[in-house]
């Protein structure tokens, strides 16, 4: 009885070390396939990084040169409007230097009328 408890004791000891040795192939493997997983995911996320930047540079660039024609256009833009309000400013003040003029005129010959008026009255009277 106790050869066979040590025979099966000894059946159960080398079991145990072939599942050991077993799940330590196992953990190595798993261990193995995620390190290459690691560094390809880490590649992966460099080269995302790389195109990321080279976007955002290419994107900026357009965005400078686009930003370049508006202002650009912009100024351009604004010298014409200028200058029409400039045009626009000359014709209304030579429209209201003449207007001015006229009515100006227009007073002073009715000062004078009334003047006149006024003399005449006055010489009628004494």
């Amino acid at each position: 009885m106790k050869k066979r408890i040590l025979a099966l004791s000894a059946v159960v000891l080398l079991a145990v070390a072939m599942n050991a040795q077993t799940v330590k192939q196992e953990v190595k493997k798993d261990s193995k396939a995620v390190g290459t997983a690691v560094k390809k995911g880490a590649k992966a996320t460099g080269e995302g990084v790389k195109d990321g930047a080279e976007w955002v540079g290419d994107k900026t660039t357009k965005g400078a040169k686009a930003t370049a024609k508006g202002v650009k256009k912009g100024a351009k833009w604004t010298g014409k409007t200028a200058k029409k309000g400039a045009d626009a400013t000359v014709d209304g003040v030579k429209d209201g230097a003449k207007w001015t003029g006229k009515t100006a005129k227009k007073g002073a010959n009715a000062v004078s009328d009334t003047y006149k008026d006024v003399k005449a009255d006055i010489k009628k009277k004494d």
